[in-house]
Parts: structure tokens; sequence; C-alpha cells
């Protein structure tokens, strides 16, 4: 499905959005996507996941199970009143499935930008040697593959500036996944650097980090082309596609009055 903005939504609650970055990335990276979400009365936190703080004095201690535990965290904290949207970016998807998968019956839907829910027993990078891993030792690859595209110079420069090592156990280990009601979840794909119909056709040829996507019986696919940063390059259309996925999991006045 192409993305077309939506129309102007109904009065309704704010969901509680969780924004959880990619590789290299800090919460500062949604914050213009933030903006976007407050001025439509949505109530989202960005998140930090450890060892991804500019000054984090262990990166080598960090695993992934840390990464899972800060966003099942962040869903706990913010379940209580409202229903949970969580956004995950990129290489976010791994530690966001295993918190999907132990929180499933807090998580009303799941956002993935250009990425899509990890397979029990799936690693990122399982080979990757050292206690960090840089922006530097994939600069290259991402900006001749297209990832950087409709970026500006200065949004290039303030990206290499502010990238922080990814810790290099996280992608090491292994998503351990137990509750197969995750797959009932209802949740969104948003493709920006391919088309979403490549997603689907990558899957079925078994392209290792697509493994789980063909099993979510609730998955809806969004077209929305730039490069693989779209909350730089296109940050109020992805809050425009986030918002609408939003409201639509929340009640409005009436049906809260009625309920």
């Amino acid at each position: 499905m192409e993305y077309t903005p939506p129309a102007p939504s109904g009065t309704s609650a704010a969901a509680h959005v969780i924004l959880v970055p990619g590789f290299w990335l800090g919460a500062w990276a949604w914050d213009e996507v933030l903006a976007h979400l407050r001025e439509r009365g949505l109530t989202p936190v960005a998140l930090t996941l450890p060892g991804l703080e500019p000054d984090h004095p262990d990166r080598g201690s960090v695993r992934l199970e840390d990464h899972a535990r800060a966003i099942e965290d962040a869903i706990t904290s913010a379940a209580e009143g409202a229903p949970v949207v969580l956004v995950a970016h990129s290489g976010a998807a791994v530690p966001a499935t295993i918190a999907l998968d132990r929180q499933v019956d807090e998580v009303a839907h799941v956002i993935w930008v250009d990425t899509a829910p990890a397979a029990d027993g799936y690693a990122m990078n399982a080979a990757v040697e050292g206690e960090e891993y840089p922006l530097s030792a994939q600069w290259d690859e991402e900006f001749e593959g297209g990832s950087m595209r409709d970026l500006t110079d200065d949004q290039l420069a303030t990206f290499q500036e502010r990238a922080v090592p990814q810790p290099a156990g996280a992608l090491r280990d292994a998503a351990a996944l137990t509750d197969e009601r995750r797959f009932e979840v209802p949740m969104t794909l948003i493709a920006t650097a391919f088309p979403a119909a490549d997603y689907v056709s990558y899957a079925k040829e078994g392209a290792g980090f697509l493994a789980g996507l063909l099993d979510y019986r609730r998955l809806e696919l969004v077209d929305l082309p730039t490069g693989h940063w779209p909350m730089w390059s296109k940050p109020a259309e992805l809050a425009e596609v986030i918002t609408t996925i939003a409201t639509s999991n929340t009640p409005t006045d009436d049906a809260r009055q009625d309920g």
C-alpha cells in the first residue's frame, strides 16, 4: 500500500507511543518525529538503549538482554491507562521482538520502520568481533547502497558526529522467543529503503533477517519511499503514518464513556 496522508482524526485519547532507534542512535534521532506526534495529541517517548549513551563506560558488557529489558520496561511503564504502540527502526527489531514476546498482552500494535520482526534464534551479527561496532565500519556500504537517500549534508554530518558505537555483544546474541501469541498482534511494516513487495519476496526466498515476517497474521505493508532513515528524511510523513495507526488503536471519548 502506498502511503497517502490521512484525513484528520477525531477526538481520541493519547496512545502511548514508544520509539526505539536502530544502530548507533539514541533517543535524539526521533526529535523531529516526537514534535510532530505531540502536535497530533499523542504521548510519545523515545528510548536510548543501554550502551548507546555517548558516555557509556563499558559497552563491551552490554548484551541483547539489556536492550530487550529496556524496551520491556518502557512497555510496562506505559501500558497503564492507554494502548501501547511500539515503533522499532532497523536493528532495534531484534530486542523489540523479544520485548513484544514477553509483553504481548500490553502491546496494541507494532510498527516496524524499514525492518521486520525477528525469528526465534536470529542474531543480527553472530560473527562480529570486539566490544563495539562503530558506524564507520558500515558507513561506505550504507552510503553506496542508497541507505542515505534524501538526507542533507547537514544531516549526514550530524549522523557521523553523534553516532555511538553499537555494543557488539548485543549483535552476537540470538533472540529467544516463546510466546506464539505474538503472531496475532497487529503490526505495520513501513518500507522506506526498498518497496514493501520486496520485503515479502526476500522473506519467501529465505533472507535471514526476514525469516519471521511471514509468520505474522495481522501484518500491513506501507510504502514510504525514501532512504533508511525516514525520521530525518521524512519526519512529518512518518509521524502521519504513526499517528493514523496509534489513533486507530485508541478508544474515542464516546467509547470510553460507553465503557
